[in-house]
C-alpha cells in the first residue's frame, strides 16, 4: 500500500466524504468486474458493487495494513457477499441469458482481442463470449470464484488465498479444477453450436 493510500483510508475512518469518495473510485471498477463476471448481468452487478461499498464502510475500522493491501481486503468483502447472494438466490435463480447487452459480453473478454479488426472477427469474438459467459455459469461456485479471481482478475494466488481464506494448495487444486471444468464445458457448448449449424 502506497502513503497515499494509507493517508486516504486514515481520512476515511475520521470521517473524511471527500477520502471516501476516492477509495470508492479508485476500486469501483474493479469490485465491479468481479460481481459482473460472477453474476453476468448489469443490474445486479451493480446493485452488488453498491452492497459491497456499503460492508466497507461499515467495517472501514476492521482493516489491518498489516494483513495484506486494501484491494485485496476490498476483493475479499465483496467475495463473502458474492457468495452469501448466490446461497439466497439458488433456489430461484433463472440461467443467466446470452442476450444481454453487446457491452456487458464483451467486457467479459477485453483480453481476447480479435487479431484482426474485420466485422467477421468482431462476430467471432462476441461469440467466444458468449461461450465463455455460459461455461462460467455452470461452474460450481468454489470453482467459478477461483477461475474469475486468477484468470479474469489477474490475482496473485497469495491474493486468492487471502481472499478465499483458504490454503495454497486448495487454491490452486480450485484454479486448476475450474480450468478443466471450463474447457470441458466450453468445448460442449461449442459442439452443440456447431450441431446447430449443421441444419
Amino acid at each position: 500500500m502506497t502513503e497515499a493510500d494509507a493517508e486516504i483510508i486514515e481520512q476515511a475512518r475520521r470521517g473524511d466524504p471527500l477520502a471516501w469518495e476516492k477509495l470508492v473510485v479508485r476500486h469501483t471498477k474493479r469490485i465491479y468486474n468481479l460481481c459482473f463476471r460472477f453474476v453476468g448481468r448489469v443490474d445486479q452487478a451493480e446493485d452488488l458493487t453498491q452492497e459491497v461499498f456499503i460492508k466497507v464502510f461499515r467495517n472501514l475500522s476492521s482493516y489491518n495494513a498489516e494483513s495484506g493491501q486494501f484491494l485485496t481486503w476490498v476483493m475479499s468483502v465483496g467475495r463473502n457477499l458474492l457468495i452469501d447472494h448466490y446461497r439466497q438466490s439458488k433456489d430461484d435463480r433463472v440461467t443467466v441469458s446470452v442476450t444481454a447487452e453487446e457491452d456487458d459480453e464483451l467486457s467479459l473478454l477485453d483480453t481476447l482481442a480479435a487479431n484482426q479488426p474485420s466485422a467477421q472477427a468482431e462476430l467471432e469474438r462476441q461469440e467466444r463470449a458468449v461461450l465463455l459467459r455460459k461455461a462460467l455459469d455452470r461452474l460450481p461456485p468454489q470453482l467459478k470464484e477461483a477461475v474469475i479471481l486468477r484468470d479474469l482478475e489477474e490475482l496473485s494466488y497469495e491474493e486468492i488465498e487471502r481472499i478465499l481464506k483458504v490454503p495454497a494448495g486448495t487454491v490452486k487444486s480450485r484454479i486448476n479444477r475450474g480450468r478443466v471444468e471450463l474447457a470441458k464445458g466450453l468445448q460442449k457448448l461449442k459442439s452443440r453450436a456447431q450441431g446447430f449449424s449443421a441444419y
